[in-house]
């Protein structure tokens, strides 16, 4: 008998030990750490970025910090997250915070349902793996507001030649911000408005946002824009959200095409400031410029889903079930 007691204590101990492990395994996830689960300002890819360095596995718990009424969150399929339908999403919760427990391996996609509120950033894709061997997850593809500007020129003087101009980071601007990309209802100055005050430079990300199907926006000339003449752009996105980088210094025209949301006042001229970028223009789907129109300002391509790999609670816990059958045996 007080061998059998012995040989109890002794796997008592290991068992603990294990669910010491196991519980060590499993990790909690703030989301956006101290920007939390809200609408990102200044970078759409906020939550992307978030999720690159990190390894999600099962067993593994997100917290989306919000206040409740202000936010919800909602798991989705990859097409709603990609196109933000928030019409029929998998689950759904409107309480901040709230816990999700991931519980099993694959993609996983979670948007906020409020209006514009996905469209603008607030949207999550992770990969959760159950792979005994992490791998960190890749960092998004350029995101649009990552890149920071090299060496932009003041705009009122030339720098000497001796002297390095000074370096700004690159900054992302919604357009008409809560009003988004539509035909204005409080004036046909509304985005002169809005952009008033603002300092636009090479390097820096417009979004327009609006519904696909209902607007569009395109580049066009200085003549085009008074006039609101569609017929000859630069180019045109019709895909919303559209997230345009600034290329180019100078005057920049922009304007929807849809028969008069123009001339109720859908138009939007800035003035650029800085060094033009020489890079390569990333693929798009707009319409391409025309060979006679010096290089536009380009779309920037949405950055993929993360993906990740973790340490899996499953295999932490293995050992549980060989100890307890061997105690058995030995009880026995």
């Amino acid at each position: 008998m007080a061998r059998k007691l012995s040989t109890l204590v002794v796997f008592g101990a290991i068992l603990f030990a294990l669910l010491q492990h196991v519980s060590m395994a499993q990790q909690t996830h703030v989301v956006g750490d101290t920007l939390a689960w809200t609408v990102p300002s200044g970078d759409a890819a906020s939550y992307s970025t978030w999720a690159a360095g990190k390894s999600f596995a099962i067993g593994d718990i997100l917290v989306f910090n919000f206040r409740t009424g202000s936010h919800s969150v909602a798991e989705v399929s990859k097409g709603a997250f990609d196109s933000c339908n928030t019409s029929s999403p998998i689950s759904i919760s409107t309480n901040g915070p709230t816990n999700i427990t991931l519980s099993s391996v694959g993609s996983h996609y979670y948007l906020c349902t409020f209006p514009s509120h996905c469209t603008l950033g607030q949207k999550l894709a992770i990969n959760v793996s159950s792979s005994a061997s992490p791998a960190p997850q890749p960092a998004p593809a350029t995101p649009p507001t990552a890149t920071p500007v090299k060496a932009p020129a003041p705009s009122v003087s030339v720098a000497p030649a001796t002297a390095p101009a000074p370096t700004s980071v690159a900054q992302t601007y919604i357009v008409g911000d809560n009003l988004g990309w539509s035909v204005p209802t409080s004036g046909p100055n509304s985005y002169q408005r809005w952009a008033n005050g603002k300092s636009f430079k090479v390097g820096d990300t417009l979004v327009f946002n609006f519904v696909n199907g209902t607007h569009n926006v395109a580049m066009v000339s200085k003549a085009s824009y008074d006039s609101c003449n569609t017929t000859s752009p630069i180019n045109t996105i019709s895909n919303g959200p559209a997230r345009i980088r600034l290329r180019n210094s100078g005057e920049h025209y922009y304007m929807c095409t849809f028969p008069g949301h123009c001339s109720l006042g859908q138009k939007l001229a800035i003035n650029v400031t800085g060094t033009d970028v020489t890079a390569p223009t990333p693929s798009t789907t707009s319409t391409p410029s025309s060979p006679t129109v010096p290089s536009s300002d380009s779309p920037v391509n949405s950055p993929p889903a993360p993906s990740a790999s973790a340490p899996s609670l499953v295999l932490a816990a293995l050992p549980l079930t060989f100890l307890s059958f061997a105690l058995v045996r030995l009880l026995n």
